[in-house]
């Protein structure tokens, strides 16, 4: 499904500050199952993550995406490929505050033009489905850490991806709420959606839904 092959990602190029954050990655992630990035920090995950899903570009290599080259497609190309394949589940959520909970889920979807009727109709039926449609209209800051994270699992679903992107995405969570994310996952890897973690909490890495672990160190996967 997702295909890498030696990639590799310098910022600052040529500058005294240069810094090389993948070195020569080649890899290959399953359609279908739940894959886990373990490392310590600084070891290039939230790197191949932002790469493997289109919000950078490497400064060599290739990326395959359902058998097609992306690496060199032109930006308004790979936004939209990026829309519509990719859900993303930040560190710290990312929710907008000053806007409501439906708002922030339905955000991702705005530049699609679709009738915000419909939208609006999609947003609520996931906030139906992860328990929080009370909260609808509830600015975003005065929701509780769990209450949070489902609306930023939401927002991720809006446009129906068939690839999860989460970089670690229970670093502020505590034990109770990093279990239930993970059961969510889960579910959503049981619907058939492609999931893709970068974490090195154990409850993530050691949990028996993930199909693979790869450790990275200083750019590279020391072991896959």
């Amino acid at each position: 499904m997702i295909q890498l092959f030696n990639i590799k990602k310098v910022f600052n190029q040529g500058k005294p500050n240069e810094f090389v954050a993948i070195e020569g990655i080649d890899l290959a992630i399953e359609p279908h199952q739940m894959t886990v990035l373990k490392g310590p920090s600084g070891s290039g995950k939230t790197t191949l993550l932002s790469l493997i899903g289109c919000m950078a570009r490497p400064t060599s290599g290739r990326i395959m995406l359902f058998e097609r080259e992306i690496t060199s497609l032109p930006e308004r190309f790979l936004t939209e490929v990026r829309r519509n394949t990719f859900g993303f589940i930040f560190q710290q959520f990312n929710l907008i505050k000053g806007l409501t909970a439906i708002e922030n889920v339905m955000a991702p979807a705005y530049p699609s033009g679709e009738h915000r009727g419909a939208l609006m109709k999609r947003a609520n039926q996931l906030l139906e489905q992860f328990g929080i449609i009370q909260k609808a209209h509830v600015r975003v800051e005065w929701l509780s850490g769990g209450e949070a994270q489902r609306v930023a699992i939401a927002r991720a679903l809006i446009n129906n991806p068939s690839v999860i992107i989460a970089d670690e995405p229970t670093a502020h969570l505590d034990t109770k709420l990093s279990l239930e994310f993970m059961e969510i996952m889960r579910r959503l890897n049981q619907e058939g959606r492609t999931i893709l973690i970068a974490s090195h909490d154990p409850l993530i890495h050691d949990s028996d839904c993930v199909r693979k672990v790869i450790e990275m160190r200083d750019g590279r996967i020391i072991k896959n």
